[in-house]
């Protein structure tokens, strides 16, 4: 350990108290995605206390501050600003709450950013580390993502693919991101170190047309919307068997409307769902099966079948840490439960951490301190030290050895990924998604 990541660590000891403190407000303010007025309002404060300028109302709620020399690479630090809904969570606020632990993502760049922008650390970085808070990280519902798209002209239901959109990310090289263990839940893991493949997804709106009668005198007359439906999810069913294990595949939906009122024959029904898997490819494919469901279904019936695809998030790559990733947690002390993630296992949810991946290289690793399910009721922090004072530790120890030294960690992790698409291309593929 050289005198820079002793004072790191020292700063973050330091002032552990404000993070944890921190760490307890946001919890409990948990706010819907792309309406994270509050989370981010603390942020900005919490970066101008350091010094910093930071770029605000980046896709409606975004913010972003750089430290460093303003030349070399440049490496993202992400901390995500949105809770989720789980309206039964004890934490919840407003039907939303914290219980995928973002709100300790933002504590860990938070702190990062107060050990970086030490004078004496920042004149240590040969390259410029931005401390990012993003935005709706949880894929919004197809009626709030008509809504930002509305009044903010937001076309990606994840934050990270709208800023990557909108041309926020053009300058960043390479990322770091964190979460609250993701996998081997209870496994006793305070760091997990590296990122399991993810599934990507499509988002998906079927719109059924049918025809409204008097469901009692005369329903002969009209075109029941929500049969078409139904019939559609049967045949989802149905395609199921073919469905390979390998491809992770999941296609869950719900309906969102199912009629107007109870004695008339169902003229629209709108069905909203994901389509997902471990390929863009398979996710294609698939997608197209789901259609054919619906158009089936709508054609048995006699309704038309109006379908609307949206950009989803990407497949994310198997990312296994390297010697830095291991020597940077060797840092944090003797006492830590450190692991690497399981190899080839594929964690079947989704994150758009993948669209990030398809640009860019990206460094992760996932901490404890909590138990529960993800995404429950029961999602609760039972060592804030791990699940806030450790991920800050982290980060910021890795920007440092990434930049430390002519940047060289930074460029060679850089040289070595090979990325799905360019940025331009990805670009493209949004407009090509959202129109």
């Amino acid at each position: 350990m050289d005198q820079i990541e002793k004072r790191i660590i020292e700063i973050i000891d330091t002032h552990a108290d404000e993070l944890q403190a921190m760490a307890e407000d946001i919890f409990h303010h948990a706010e819907q995605g792309y309406h994270e007025y509050r989370t981010a309002d603390i942020a900005a404060k919490y970066l101008k206390k350091l010094g910093l300028e930071p770029k605000t109302g980046l896709a409606i709620t975004g913010l972003r501050a750089s430290v460093g020399n303003g030349q070399g690479p440049n490496v993202a630090l992400i901390g995500e600003l949105d809770g989720l809904a789980c309206p039964d969570h004890p934490a919840a606020n407003k039907g939303y709450a914290h219980s995928c632990g973002h709100y300790a993502q933002m504590v860990c760049m938070l702190g990062a950013a107060l050990a970086l922008t030490d004078p004496e650390v920042a004149a240590a970085l040969d390259g410029t580390a931005t401390f990012y808070a993003v935005p709706a990280e949880e894929f919004q519902a197809a009626s709030v993502r008509e809504e930002v798209r509305r009044e903010h002209d937001v076309h990606c239901g994840g934050g990270k693919c709208e800023l990557l959109r909108r041309g926020d990310m053009d300058d960043i090289d390479m990322a770091v991101t964190t979460h609250s263990l993701m996998v081997d839940r209870e496994g006793g893991a305070d760091l997990m170190l590296g990122n399991s493949s993810c599934t990507g997804f499509i988002g998906k709106t079927v719109i059924m047309h049918g025809k409204a009668a008097h469901a009692a005198a005369a329903p002969h007359e009209g075109a029941n919307a929500l049969n078409a439906a139904c019939l559609g999810m049967s045949a989802l069913g149905m395609i199921r068997e073919t469905f390979r294990e390998k491809d992770c595949i999941r296609v869950h939906p719900y309906i969102r409307e199912g009629g107007q009122a109870i004695n008339v024959v169902p003229s629209e029904v709108i069905v909203d769902m994901m389509v997902r898997a471990n390929t863009q490819k398979v996710i294609e494919e698939v997608s197209e099966k789901v259609d054919r469901c619906f158009q089936g279904g709508a054609l048995a019936i006699g309704c038309t079948c109006e379908i609307q695809n949206a950009q989803g998030y990407m497949p994310c790559p198997e990312i296994l840490p390297n010697t830095l990733m291991e020597e940077t947690a060797a840092l944090l002390g003797e006492g830590l439960n450190v692991k690497s993630i399981p190899a080839g296992v594929c964690n079947t949810a989704s994150t758009d951490v993948g669209d990030l991946c398809s640009v860019m290289p990206v460094m992760n690793f996932t901490f404890g301190g909590s138990t529960g399910a993800l995404h429950s009721v029961d999602y609760a922090v039972t060592d804030p030290v791990v699940a806030h004072i450790v991920p800050a530790k982290m980060m910021a120890l890795l920007a440092y050895r990434l930049l430390k030294d002519g940047a060289k960690g930074a460029k060679e992790y850089i040289a070595g990924y090979k990325p799905a698409m360019t940025k331009k291309e990805y670009k493209a593929y949004c407009e090509r998604m959202s129109g």
